[in-house]
């Protein structure tokens, strides 16, 4: 024991010596390397990069915002005023440079400190900002919470119409449908194959809509209806969910390809002023109209109609509505099809609000539709309604406290929040246990 100890002494010290080597080696490379711009993003093949200087000197920790497409990132200068952030696709986006991180009495003197621009063919775009002496038109905190509070209520009313659909789901089966995004993604898919091919928008939308709630029925007779009737369990329906999720997806990647698209007007829509320096833009105040009525006409078929009422019914007790004679399948396959409708118009706004549709755009948003149903109470509507406006305005609100690629996680923090209060969510019954 002793002699193979000791012969494994040696060949011990020289791997501790090679791995120090190398660390070594690498060390010195780091610091002999030449220093580049401060960056975000370097895994991605496409780079917006600049200089910010004033009067040929270079401006250090200077922050610089990009968003677009889903995307969102920001960068600080380096001591050489230069920046670089790398995004995952070519586009149309929206740069800033926030003016409170120049010094003082120098200002962005065209343009002003929010542009923005339409990518070119190349992977990389230079994008410079002309600074120089001048008065600054700063935006007070109160407006710039009160912009954002319009930002996350608009939000936050097509993330209710996929959370709607979500909760009415779970209410009359008890499933969490985790395919939820990707019937809102079909929404938006169907609304650009309308238009590709030359249908009118007026009746492409209404058309796309139509067609998503024919997938919500597809989805349920095909799937979901069938498991019902072998009486398979809610835990393995849910694990059939996030694979039809998955496969679902991939296969709107092959039809759609991975780049981003446009639907008509979705990018240069004009600014509406409200009231101080609040403006929404007109597709804006369209997705907010249209979210509100559709809601209202929801809350009103659930508390009007026959088909709303037996909703409610079997939402509360399947068995119990079945023994008063009302039909449960014909209910829960009612709700799927409503469900599909709301998540495709929902996933239609949501392309203008990003603005651009993707493969994978409900994805992105799947998370935030389930936090809106826990939060307001999953299996209620109205419940849905409320958690996905608290959700959607402090998403946007709380990107004035935290950094920007903070703001979804915070959101994530007020439910958890206020679920260690009212665990059965905010319009939720409290379920008897035993």
């Amino acid at each position: 024991m002793d002699l193979v100890a000791t012969e494994r002494k040696p060949v011990f010290r020289r791997l501790v010596m090679i791995l120090m080597t190398f660390a070594l080696a690498v060390t010195g490379m780091a610091l002999s390397a030449p220093a580049y711009a401060d960056s975000v993003g370097e895994e991605y093949d496409f780079q917006v990069f600049g200089n910010v200087k004033n009067e040929g000197t270079p401006l250090e920790g200077v922050e610089i915002i990009i968003e677009g497409n889903g995307y969102e990132a920001s960068v600080l200068t380096d001591e050489n005023g230069q920046w670089n952030i790398g995004v995952p696709e070519r586009g149309t986006y929206q740069i800033t440079l926030v003016e409170s991180t120049l010094p003082e009495g120098v200002a962005v003197l065209e343009g002003g400190p929010v542009q923005s621009f339409d990518w070119g063919f190349t992977n990389n775009v230079a994008y410079n900002f002309f600074i120089g002496e001048g008065e600054r038109t700063p935006i007070s905190t109160v407006d710039q919470f009160l912009m954002r509070v319009f930002d996350g209520l608009n939000f936050g009313l097509l993330l209710g119409l996929a959370a709607i659909g979500l909760s009415l789901i779970f209410g009359t089966t008890a499933l969490p449908n985790f395919a939820q995004g990707e019937m809102v993604t079909f929404g938006a898919l169907a609304a650009l194959m309308f238009v590709v091919l030359g249908v009118p928008v007026w009746l492409a939308f209404p058309a796309a809509i139509a067609l998503s709630g024919g997938f919500g029925w597809a989805i349920d007779a095909g799937v979901f209806g069938q498991l019902r009737r072998r009486g398979v369990g809610i835990v393995q329906m849910m694990i059939v969910s996030i694979g039809l999720s998955l496969s679902v997806r991939y296969v709107y990647q092959f039809f759609a390809g991975g780049g981003t698209a446009q639907l008509p007007g979705g990018t240069g829509s004009t600014e509406v002023p409200l009231f101080r320096t609040v403006a929404l833009s007109v597709n804006d105040l369209i997705s907010m109209a249209v979210s509100l009525i559709v809601i209202i006409a929801v809350g009103w078929w659930l508390l009007n109609t026959k088909m709303g009422k037996a909703t409610r019914a079997v939402s509360d007790n399947a068995s119990l509505a079945a023994a008063s004679g009302i039909d449960v399948e014909r209910v829960i396959r009612t709700v799927w099809v409503l469900s599909g409708a709301l998540s495709g118009l929902a996933g239609i706004l949501w392309a203008y609000f990003r603005p651009g549709l993707k493969w994978d755009m409900g994805e992105k948003i799947l998370l935030f539709i389930f936090a809106a149903g826990v939060l307001g109470g999953l299996g209620t509507a109205f419940g849905a309604l409320v958690g996905a406006l608290i959700v959607g305005v402090f998403i946007e609100t709380s990107a004035l406290f935290i950094p920007s690629d903070l703001k979804y996680v915070g959101a994530l923090v007020i439910m958890i929040v206020i679920l260690l209060f009212r665990p059965q969510g905010i319009l939720g019954k409290r379920e008897r246990i035993g």
